[in-house]
């Protein structure tokens, strides 16, 4: 963690004319207005205008949204409103908040969030999760953070070693508590709730709510408001879609053709396997193309490194798998390009919704190889519509558009180490014990800040 982040109030901002808060906005701190007008934030999304009232009083939250609905906002400006209020200083590895995230990119950007709204107020953070080196965050959590943001295992890694200690929480935050589940964190999520406080404020947000996800809600949260913010499927309208024919081993040469129109700006190209993600990189950086890869088997530093090269504008495409790029919000995505197309339809409207965020237009184009084809009859039947196709091109497959049967199939893939996502749900499911929390307590006396 920096130490800009880690002192708010001394850098001040200079002074320019701003467009007034509307909705919800406008019952925030004067500090957090500020912040909002000079990140350009005026008006609320429906989440956040739902959201914050409530969470301005404190009460338990559940809530059912997706990334890119403004959630992150709905939550954070509340907290910062409650610990701004106040005059307390957070031990050493004592925080006040923790937020619980399942990636570190997730993680990282709620942390970003909390350094812009937060600017002008004085409060600390920092955010903690594996892969990288764990000293400067031990040094972060040793000089005293009002807010956590973390990852599952880097959290209890740290609480084990007595780096950090739960029981001056008074608000948690459980994000995307199905990706939680489907990626084998339901049995450290419990261990944290048994380190928590019974005694506290508790937000809990997820983007679709199965049984198991509910079921871990009703044990957290006391008599919560329900808020549920559906798919901006106008969103979806709005995006421009194709589809392009061609064969497996002409995509590289459609995409670097695509690449050549001055429009596209800032896009994300998605694979569905890493080693394929490398090359694509590569067979990009040759054309004179820049870009960056990110999948699992890239370092932390590295993953960090693209997307904030990514996101100056230094390079124009990121070539990403679905996991690599969950939790990963850019502005100004022009284009999207399915380089292989997904085999859950699901993940084809998570894909595209990249591009088109607030209020703009934006355009998907997906390559559909033979072996593809089955995987598009699918994502048109969830669309229930036929999304355009391209010909126009000068690698157009007849072969590939045509296919039918066992040609249009996938080919049979060796397994390496199955479906760890959710196998890991269903192996650690276990009987939640404990009961559901009381109100949040009272906060304790603390010395002054000072600081």
């Amino acid at each position: 963690m920096n130490k800009e982040h880690q002192k708010r109030g001394k850098k001040k901002y200079p002074p320019k004319p701003h467009a007034p808060l509307t909705g919800a906005f406008t019952q925030l701190l004067p500090e957090i207005q500020k912040s909002l007008q000079h990140a350009g934030y005026t008006t609320p999304t429906p989440i956040q205008e739902q959201a914050i009232p409530h969470l301005l009083e404190e009460q338990d939250m559940m809530g059912c949204a997706q990334t890119g609905t403004g959630k992150t906002a709905a939550f954070t400006l509340p907290i910062l409103q409650a610990l701004g209020k106040g005059d307390y200083h957070s031990d050493p590895g004592q925080p006040q908040a923790l937020i619980l995230a399942p990636t570190r990119e997730l993680a990282a950007q709620i942390d970003e969030s909390i350094a812009t709204y937060g600017h002008n107020l004085d409060i600390t953070h920092t955010v903690i999760f594996g892969g990288v080196n764990e000293k400067p965050q031990i040094r972060a959590l040793r000089s005293g953070v009002d807010i956590v943001v973390a990852t599952p295992g880097r959290l209890l890694d740290l609480i084990q070693h007595k780096h950090l200690s739960l029981e001056d929480v008074e608000i948690f935050v459980l994000d995307e508590a199905d990706r939680m589940l489907d990626m084998g964190f339901i049995h450290d999520i419990r261990k944290v709730l048994k380190m928590l406080p019974e005694e506290r404020w508790s937000l809990f947000f997820s983007a679709t709510m199965p049984p198991e996800v509910k079921k871990l809600a009703n044990g957290m949260l006391t008599k919560p408001v329900h808020i549920a913010i559906a798919p901006e499927k106008p969103a979806v309208e709005r995006i421009k879609q194709s589809i392009l024919f061609v064969d497996r081993d002409k995509k590289d040469k459609l995409l670097a053709e695509l690449m050549k129109d001055p429009e596209i700006h800032r896009a994300i190209v998605f694979t569905q396997m890493k080693h394929v993600a490398n090359r694509v990189c590569q067979k990009l950086e040759r054309v004179g193309i820049t870009a960056a890869a990110i999948h699992g088997n890239k370092t932390q530093a590295a993953r960090v490194k693209a997307l904030d090269r990514f996101k100056a504008g230094k390079v124009r495409v990121l070539v990403a798998t679905d996991i690599a790029a969950r939790g990963i919000d850019v502005d100004g995505i022009t284009h999207v390009i399915n380089y292989d197309l997904p085999n859950e339809p699901e993940t084809y409207v998570h894909r595209i919704g990249r591009t088109a965020r607030a209020g703009m237009d934006g355009t998907a184009f997906s390559f559909c190889a033979a072996r593809e084809r089955d995987y598009l009859r699918s994502i048109e039947k969830l669309l229930k519509k036929t999304i355009p196709e391209d010909i126009e091109h000068n690698w157009h497959s007849e072969e590939s558009k045509n296919a039918t049967g066992a040609d249009a199939r996938p080919e049979p893939k060796v397994q390496r180490g199955g479906n760890r996502g959710k196998g890991g749900g269903q192996r650690t499911r276990r009987h939640e014990n404990g009961k559901a929390p009381n109100r949040r307590r009272s906060p304790k006396h603390r010395s002054s800040r000072g600081r």
